[in-house]
């Protein structure tokens, strides 16, 4: 069967569909392809040209992954062996491995028999609230459990936290075989977990280098739990070198990930500074979720490159159809017009679940059922009628189209937002690669906590703490 390619609808951000002075206008898409097709071309020649370890590195991901037969051994060897895989990781080290769980397994995974699963059930610990810590914990046995340690840097307070835990309980638990239990997914050959790993002799899978923690995904670092939990790896990144060929070509109004970076930077340029990800599929949800570290972190900067000062960034809000209705929509509808909506919606409904024809006497719910209408129809027709009401409201939204929920879309969508965000990064003139306010946080709690070579941010602390109004706390 032909492969089909992710479609983007996005007549409902033009002039002609939302009425005089809102939108955009054919005019605006074209006087910008001069600048899109200097981005595409700046990120094409960085990817191949510059050397390994440049932020680019993700680029290639569909196509260089020389760690895909060890990732895949070591995910049969956990699915075989254990019942449960708890993934310690933050950010770009969790997110992506949700998103990918929850798109393309059953929506109720771990509550399957193994028999059914396959594999084992997938806890993410992207927190360390020690509630959270304390009670996954208690519920599952050291000796059924696998735990993957993610962290590119080796010093990540979080996962290096949750590591020193885990690590005390393990070995306790289980003597000197807590090692089976554990397997390292960082750089490969720098940092303080890397060393822990070859000095205690741990299983370990590489983080690329350049590949930053929101463009991993398709790294080691999504794909091992994925791999783990039955989903199938190859085509995710089969789909990723897809959409990676479906954007290339001289014309950037026929490279979906340019269109849709130039449509969310010329709203933007117009005071539309929210930009809400909605997907009207549940599989979908954490996508958004993903989605929204990537454009945060990517596009939210202080500084050009040429260091003058700008504070630009798009605000990520993630929705979710059709639960979302009834939480956000009266905002978008009848609040400021400073959102555009992009729902993500599936071509073909894999269940549909009939809605039986009940109660003919009561028309307020008999319509339901009638003509074989299923939930299926029910979550399309709220869809249709939300984007129709965005548009009489003003309020830009497109579409974007997956031709199936499967590993391939789903590996095409992944790729084909990170390269739009690149573009975006592109066109804004920032570095979409870093994240500088970040590390500030990092380097004030690595004081706080007594880190070595941090002091003077713990003595910062203080002396903010201590120069604290008391008028100004109500107790």
């Amino acid at each position: 069967m032909q492969k089909q390619a992710i479609n983007i609808d996005f007549h409902n951000v033009m002039e002609s569909a939302l009425g005089p002075g809102l939108g955009l206008r054919e005019e605006d898409l074209n006087a910008l392809v001069p600048r899109l097709k200097k981005a595409v071309r700046a990120l094409e020649r960085r990817r191949w040209e510059d050397p390994v370890g440049h932020s680019l590195a993700w680029m290639r991901l569909p196509y260089d992954h020389p760690w895909l037969p060890d990732l895949l051994a070591l995910a049969a060897e956990v699915r075989a062996r254990f019942n449960n895989l708890v993934v310690l990781g933050i950010g770009g080290s969790a997110l992506g491995n949700i998103a990918l769980q929850t798109a393309l397994n059953h929506p109720f995974y771990n509550f399957l028999p193994w028999e059914v699963r396959g594999g084992p059930r997938l806890f993410v610990l992207d927190n360390i609230d020690p509630e959270l810590v304390e009670g996954l914990l208690e519920l599952l046995p050291p000796e059924e459990t696998c735990f993957n340690v993610i962290s590119k840097s080796g010093a990540t307070a979080e996962t290096m936290a949750q590591f020193l835990i885990v690590r005390d309980l393990l070995e306790m638990a289980l003597g000197r075989w807590y090692r089976e239990h554990l397997v390292v997914i960082t750089d490969p050959s720098e940092g303080a977990l890397r060393l822990i790993a070859e000095r205690e002799r741990l299983p370990t899978l590489p983080i690329p280098k350049g590949v930053g923690g929101r463009f991993s995904v398709l790294s080691p670092v999504g794909l091992f739990s994925a791999a783990c939990c039955g989903i199938n790896v190859q085509e995710l990144l089969d789909g990723a070198a897809f959409m990676d060929y479906m954007c290339g070509g001289q014309n950037p109004l026929h490279n979906r990930a340019a269109v849709g970076a130039a449509i969310q930077y010329l709203l933007y340029e117009k005071g539309h500074h929210i930009t809400v990800m909605m997907p009207y599929s549940h599989a979908l949800r954490d996508v958004a979720d993903w989605f929204r570290q990537l454009w945060a972190e990517s596009l939210g900067k202080r500084y050009r490159r040429d260091g003058t000062e700008v504070r630009v960034g798009p605000t990520p809000v993630k929705g979710l159809g059709v639960t979302d209705q009834h939480s956000q929509l009266q905002l978008y509808m009848e609040g400021p017009r400073d959102k555009v909506v992009t729902f993500l919606k599936v071509m073909v409904d894999e269940a549909t679940v009939p809605i039986p024809n009940l109660y003919p006497d009561l028309e307020d719910v008999a319509y339901l059922g009638k003509d074989h209408n299923s939930l299926a129809d029910l979550v399309t027709a709220e869809w249709m009628a939300t984007a129709e009401a965005l548009r009489q409201a003003g309020c830009p939204n497109l579409t974007y189209w997956l031709p199936a929920l499967d590993a391939f879309s789903v590996g095409q969508l992944l790729y084909l937002l990170e390269v739009q965000t690149a573009i975006a990064g592109e066109l804004w003139d920032i570095n979409a690669f870093d994240q500088p306010g970040v590390e500030v946080v990092k380097r004030m709690t690595y004081g706080l906590m007594g880190r070595p070579g941090y002091e003077r941010y713990h003595a910062e602390a203080m002396e903010v703490l201590k120069a604290r109004n008391p008028r100004h706390r109500i107790c």
